[in-house]
C-alpha cells in the first residue's frame, strides 16, 4: 500500500465546483443525521497568524485538515490561507494521500455559502455582494452562479487595486466594483474580510436580504452589526463553532445574542429536518465557520479522482509489516 501526494495543481485540476457542492451538501446532512463525526477546531495561535486542526470522519473516508490563517503572507506573495490534508484508510488508518488544501479550502468554503444561499435567498435574488476582493470572493461567485443568475455583482475591496483585479478575472460577469454600503444592499452578501469589528451596518441591508458571514472564523472577528442577527433568521455551520469563533462569537461575549436564538443547522436545512426561508422580507443569516466534515468531503472526490485518472506522486510513506504480528491476550496494559 502506498501514499499519493497531491499538489495544489493537482488538487485544483481535479475538483470541480458543482461536484463539490454535492459533497458538502452531502456532508452536511450526514453530519445533521449523525452519520459524520467532527471535533471541534483546535486552534494554535501566533503573534503572525494561527493554525487549526480539523479532524472529520464521513461514510468512507477520514481525515485531518491542517490550515493555517496568516493576513501578512501578502507581503511575502504567500497565499493567506494554505492547508494539508491527510487523507486515511477508515479501516486500516493508512494515509490514503497527502493532498495539498488550499484550493479544497477555498472551493469548500465557496460552495458552504452558496448552498446556504440555495436555501435561504430569496428565488428570485439578482444582485451578489461580494465584501473582499480575495481568493474567497472568487469561489465565493464561482459557487453562487452555480444556482443563480445574477444582473449585477458588485464588489468592494479596501483596495481598488484587488477589485480591478477581481473583475478582469471574470470578465464574463456583470462585475462593478461598488463602495461598501452599495456592496451591502444586494439580494446576496458574502462578507469574506478579517476585521475585528463590524464593517456591515444595518441600515444598509434591505429587507429579504440573505448574508453569508464567512470571514469571522476566529475567535475575536465580526464583520456584522449586531442588530442585523437581532433581526435575523440566524443558520449555523455549527452552534459551538459558531458562539465561540464565528460571526457569533463577539455578540454572544457581549450578551448581544443567545444561542438560542439560532434557528436551525445548515444541516438541518440540507437534510430537510428544517425549512429554509419562510417570507421575502425576512433577512437571513448564515454563519460561516467551516467543517471539517466539508473538507474530507472534497478530498474524497480528489483522491477518488486521482486514482481514476493516474495523478499524483506515489511512494511509501509508512513500510507494510513483513510478518504479521499477533498482539498478546495479555500485557502490562491489559484491562
Amino acid at each position: 500500500m502506498s501514499t499519493l501526494l497531491l499538489t495544489r495543481a493537482d488538487t485544483l485540476g481535479l475538483m470541480s465546483m458543482p461536484d463539490v457542492l454535492n459533497a458538502v451538501e452531502q456532508a452536511f446532512s450526514d453530519y445533521a443525521r449523525n452519520m459524520a463525526s467532527m471535533p471541534s477546531k483546535a486552534y494554535l495561535t501566533l503573534p503572525e497568524g494561527d493554525f487549526r486542526a480539523m479532524p472529520a470522519q464521513i461514510p468512507g473516508a477520514a481525515g485531518l485538515k491542517w490550515v493555517n490563517v496568516h493576513p501578512g503572507n501578502y507581503r511575502r506573495n504567500l497565499p493567506t490561507v494554505m492547508a494539508v490534508i491527510i487523507y486515511s484508510d477508515p479501516e486500516t488508518g493508512y494515509p490514503l494521500s497527502i493532498m495539498d488544501a488550499t484550493e479544497i479550502t477555498a472551493y469548500r468554503t465557496g460552495a458552504a455559502a452558496a448552498i446556504a444561499s440555495k436555501y435561504l435567498a430569496r428565488k428570485d435574488a439578482r444582485t451578489l455582494g461580494l465584501v473582499g476582493a480575495g481568493k474567497q470572493a472568487q469561489t465565493q461567485l464561482l459557487a453562487h452562479a452555480e444556482y443563480f443568475q445574477f444582473e449585477e455583482i458588485m464588489v468592494y475591496d479596501s483596495s481598488a487595486e484587488a477589485a480591478a483585479h477581481f473583475k478582469a478575472l471574470f470578465p464574463g460577469f456583470p462585475i462593478t466594483a461598488a463602495s461598501l454600503e452599495k456592496t451591502a444592499g444586494a439580494d446576496i452578501v458574502c462578507t469574506l474580510t478579517p476585521v475585528r469589528s463590524p464593517i456591515i451596518m444595518r441600515d444598509w441591508i434591505k429587507p429579504g436580504a440573505h448574508i453569508n458571514a464567512v470571514g469571522a472564523d476566529a475567535p475575536g472577528k465580526q464583520e456584522l452589526d449586531p442588530a442585523i442577527l437581532d433581526e435575523a433568521c440566524v443558520v449555523v455551520d455549527d452552534i459551538e463553532q459558531s458562539i465561540h469563533a464565528g460571526e457569533l462569537n463577539m455578540p454572544v461575549k457581549s450578551g448581544l445574542f443567545n444561542r438560542d436564538r439560532i434557528y436551525a443547522t445548515l444541516g438541518e436545512l440540507t437534510s430537510g429536518q428544517k425549512s429554509g426561508r419562510s417570507n421575502n422580507t425576512e433577512i437571513t443569516v448564515f454563519d460561516s465557520t467551516g467543517l471539517a466534515v466539508q473538507d474530507v468531503a472534497t478530498a474524497k472526490i480528489v483522491f477518488n479522482r486521482a486514482l481514476e485518472r493516474g495523478i499524483g506522486f506515489r511512494f511509501d510513506f509508512i513500510e507494510k509489516i513483513s510478518e504479521p504480528v499477533s498482539s498478546p491476550t495479555k500485557g502490562p496494559h491489559s484491562q
